[in-house]
């Protein structure tokens, strides 16, 4: 497999997992309690590294399915006064943005990669991290983000995200399956479905990121709202960690790092 380097940190092939912390800056983000007010942020972050976080994924808008909408130029705000007040801690930071002039913000700071949900499917997204020369996170997209529903829909939307890497000279990312609802187009078993055959996505030979934190189809198996469905997430990650996930997106670090911990001691050393 080939790896990633997100500021000096490889992710995939015989590299440790790795974990990434969610810094939320969005109220309206399904998961309420995550949401973390400006002037916490900065030691939210420290929190997070010193529990085991390896990179931080700082996002400012909910892409949940019926989540109240906001202005670019409101995210945007929303961004620089959370990565402003990371400026100079010297941690590996990931921005969760799939609007290139957001991104033109956040290059006022000092990033490390891109989340980009949207899969490159921006021309003007893709050649600003083209010329910045940012690691990217690339989720299973075509057009816009959730259009691929089931497994051969999933595999057809990287391979078109392969595509537009190589066409902008990227080479240097992860590949995000993109398990979650995104849309109404999208359901539950959808979900379950990406996640028993997670290890297929191996085939791209690429990093793969594992990101089920706390969403919808783990709620809805055991009747949970999100502040309770911890246990699912693990659950869930324990297996993709099995599947073949190098990197996990959570709200959740020091749990998520003592189950990779458990993981890594089980299976991965020998």
């Amino acid at each position: 497999m080939r790896q990633c380097t997100i500021n000096r940190i490889a992710v995939g092939g015989d590299a440790p997992v790795r974990v990434m912390g969610v810094i939320n800056c969005s109220p309206e983000s399904f998961y309420v309690d995550s949401f973390i007010p400006t002037e916490e942020i900065h030691a939210k972050a420290v929190e997070m590294v010193e529990a085991g976080a390896d990179i931080l994924d700082i996002g400012a808008r909910s892409t949940a399915p019926h989540a109240q909408a906001i202005s670019g130029t409101q995210e945007a705000e929303r961004i620089d006064e959370a990565l402003r007040e990371l400026d100079g801690t010297g941690f590996t930071l990931s921005v969760d943005t799939m609007n290139p002039w957001v991104l033109d913000v956040c290059l006022k700071h000092e990033i490390h990669a891109v989340n980009d949900i949207a899969g490159f499917s921006s021309a003007a997204y893709v050649k600003r991290v083209a010329d910045a020369g940012l690691p990217a996170i690339v989720m299973a997209t075509s057009y816009q983000p959730g259009d691929a529903a089931g497994i051969v829909a999933t595999h057809k939307a990287l391979a078109t995200v392969i595509q537009r890497c190589e066409a902008a000279g990227i080479d240097n990312y992860v590949l995000d399956p993109g398990i979650g609802l995104w849309t109404p187009l999208r359901s539950v078993d959808d979900d379950w479905e990406l996640s028993r055959h997670f290890e297929e996505f191996l085939r791209y030979d690429r990093p793969l990121l594992a990101a089920v934190s706390r969403k919808s189809f783990i709620g809805n198996l055991l009747n949970r709202e999100p502040q309770d469905r911890l246990f699912g997430s693990l659950a869930i990650t324990m297996t993709l960690l099995q599947k073949g996930a190098s990197l996990v997106r959570t709200h959740d670090v020091q749990s998520t790092v003592d189950t990779v911990r458990v993981f890594e001691r089980l299976v991965k050393r020998r």
